[in-house]
This record gives C-alpha cells, structure tokens and sequence, in this order.
C-alpha cells in the first residue's frame, strides 16, 4: 500500500493510528486522512505530524457520505488501502439521534465500498474497524467469538453491525479484497472525553462527580489504543481477505472496578491538597436505556493466526494514559472548552 486512505483520522483510535504508521520504519507509504470534522474530530490530535513527515501525511477535510468528494480523493491520491475509522461511536448520543448514526456508519461505508469497487483492481486491502458491541450482551459466561451470531442493543451497535454486513458482502459479491476488526473498549491518549476512562480521569483530577451508571457491575473488556492500531496493521497486511479477527486486550473488568483503578493511580500521580480521595467522588446515576450487562472478547485467532498480542496489561496501560492526560492540560483545556472547534472553523470554514 503505497496511499493508504484513512477515514476519521482526527478522532482518537484513528489519530494514534496515524501516528504509529507515520512512525514504522516499515511504512513507506503516504497517508491520506479524511475527516469531516464532527465534535470529536480534533486536527489537534495530529499536531506536529505534516511538519515531520512532509507530504507523506496529507489532510482532506470531507464526508464520507459525500460521494463526488471522496472519489476526487481516491482519483487525486491514488488510493490503494484504506482503513476505515469514520463513524460515529458514543452509544448515549445515538440513543438521543440515531439518524446520524445510520447515516454516517452505515450510508458512508456503502460510498466508500463503491468507490473501492470501482477500483478495485489496484485496492489491495479495505479494512473496516467495528466493535465488540454488535454482537450484544453477555451474562456471566462466555465470550465474544467471531462466529458469535449479532444480536446489537443500540442504534449505534445497529448501525455498527449494519455496516459490517456491506462490507463482507461486498467482499463475497464483487470480490473486494476486504477484513473486519471487532475490537472491545479502547482507551488511551487523545481520547474524547464523554468516553468512561477520560471523563473519570479529567474529573478526578478537578475534583468533581465520577457518574457511575446503574451499580457498576457492567463489564467491558479494555484494550490500549497502540495495541490496537498495531492489530490494525498486523490484519491489513498479513490477515486473509474476507476474514474478520477480534481484537480483545485481555482486560475485562467491571466499570466500578476501572473507577477505583483510576482513582487510586490519579490520587498517586495528582495527589490532592488535604487528603481526600477521588472515591469520595463517586455518585451513581440513573442506568442507560439497554445498557449491556458484559462484553468479553476471545482473540484467539489472531493471536493464533497473525501473532498478535497486547503489549500492555491494564494496569500499566491505564498508568500510561492518566499520565498522558497529566501532561497535556493544553489540549484537555481547549477540548473542554469547545476553543478547538473556533480552531477548526478559522482553519476549515465550517
């Protein structure tokens, strides 16, 4: 892949993948990132990378469900991979407005694969990101597989599963050179902050309410974000067409126990004056509509197949990205603030 097109680069898995393929010495290749810039699409969150990679990193502010502007990107750059982050991901929001989420996760992936099949004899891999949600809720037992049947509680979930149907459709009908990642809860740097890990770590630090849905016995499992763009590229250059591989980090945990994790590391990193604690902070609020009871995924295929395995336990991953939000009160302050969208607007005329 010597143009690798990567929709949705400025939200968070998709800004870290960036930056590990920027930074692989293996990687020769220029990356073509297309982002339409919604509330949780930072530029941002790449700053510095034209300035050190040149023209090998380009930016094009589109959407993806536009289809005249996203064949001129696939004319102009010569498109040869992609890698598919673009959707909208945060479950409350599609509760709320579902419409966008149909929208952009199931109508923009049917342009992209039309586009693809329109050249497809020089498209070497389409890899579509998914999550470990289209497959629905788990009680105490068992795990996500990749045969595990779809049963999605959520319009986000819905839509996420809508769009993984085209694409392996899409590999089976026209041949599509095509694979899909399901992979569990990420966490890491540049993450936005209505996501559970961020907003508990950015309260913590400014002493105010950790919100914790129902009891907090919901159970996700939890995987670091370079882990996962590491997947990513181990999939799209050595995972078979038409394949799908679950990505899991091995971290499963109930959402009350990530809290205290991150109150007990945030109160050693960001100690407080007078001693108090981030659990005293914690309240519980009212539970989601449909909110799943577990999430547990087996990566054993590729870890089996491909050698993949995370680098990083939760603990030392967790450690890493409340350091990583210690040190960045800039970016934090000016994604909190909403100044990064004036940013945008002057820079893109939004």
């Amino acid at each position: 892949m010597k143009n690798l097109l990567v929709t949705g680069g400025c939200g968070f898995i998709g800004a870290n993948f960036i930056r590990y393929m920027l930074s692989m010495p293996e990687f020769h290749g220029r990356i073509i990132n297309v982002d339409k810039l919604t509330y949780a699409g930072n530029p941002e969150s790449l700053e510095g990378v034209e300035a050190v990679h040149g023209d090998r990193y380009q930016f094009i502010r589109a959407d993806v469900c536009d289809q005249d502007a996203m064949a001129e990107v696939f004319h102009r750059y010569e498109v040869d991979g992609i890698c598919h982050f673009a959707a909208e991901s945060h479950v409350d929001r599609s509760i709320v407005g579902p419409e966008d989420f149909v929208e952009t996760n199931v109508i923009g992936t049917f342009r992209l694969l039309e586009l693809a099949r329109e050249w497809k004899d020089r498209i070497v891999r389409f890899h579509h990101i998914s999550t470990d949600e289209v497959y629905g809720s788990l009680d105490e037992t068992g795990v996500f597989r990749e045969d595990t049947p779809y049963d999605p509680s959520s319009p986000y979930s819905a839509s996420k599963a809508g769009s993984d149907h085209l694409v392996r459709a899409y590999g089976r009908t026209y041949g599509l050179p095509v694979t899909i990642s399901n992979c569990s809860n990420n966490y890491g740097p540049f993450q936005f902050p209505e996501k559970l890990i961020p907003l508990m770590i950015l309260n913590a630090f400014n002493g105010d309410p950790l919100p914790v849905y129902g009891d907090g016995r919901n159970v996700r499992d939890w995987l670091y974000v370079e882990d996962h763009c590491r997947a990513i590229w181990i999939i799209m250059t050595r995972g078979r067409p038409g394949e799908t591989y679950n990505v899991g980090g091995h971290g499963e945990m109930r959402n009350m126990d990530v809290v205290h994790a991150i109150c007990d590391l945030v109160d050693e990193l960001v100690p407080k004056p007078g001693g108090q604690t981030c659990r005293e902070l914690i309240t519980f609020v009212a539970d989601r509509p449909g909110h799943d009871y577990r999430y547990a995924i087996d990566s054993g295929k590729i870890r089996r197949e491909l050698g993949w395995t995370p680098s990083e336990s939760f603990d030392s991953g967790l450690r890493k990205t409340i350091e990583w939000y210690r040190d960045n009160t800039d970016w934090i302050r000016r994604v909190q603030s909403g100044e990064y969208r004036e940013w945008i607007k002057s820079h893109y005329r939004l």
